[in-house]
């Protein structure tokens, strides 16, 4: 369902989502999909420092697990 909504935006913010619009595609729509796009992005980047901080939190042991498996190779 679609909201029907206000808001005031600087110019130089208009001109850049109708440079970044895609053809055919209207400022809402513009704006719409490059907000869920920084959404996604924000999201996803939240993920990606969650895992840093759980491989940092468990470098030394992952390393250990790494060296160990790395004795098993056979060289070619």
């Amino acid at each position: 369902m679609k909201v029907k909504t206000s808001i005031t935006l600087s110019e130089d913010i208009v001109t850049t989502v109708d440079r970044l619009a895609k053809e055919g595609e209207s400022r809402s729509e513009a704006i719409e999909r490059l907000l869920r796009e920084r959404i996604a992005d924000r999201a996803r980047q939240a993920r990606d420092l969650r895992d840093l901080e759980l491989i940092n939190k468990n470098v030394d042991q992952l390393n250990e697990e790494a060296r160990d498996v790395l004795k098993y190779q056979v060289e070619l």
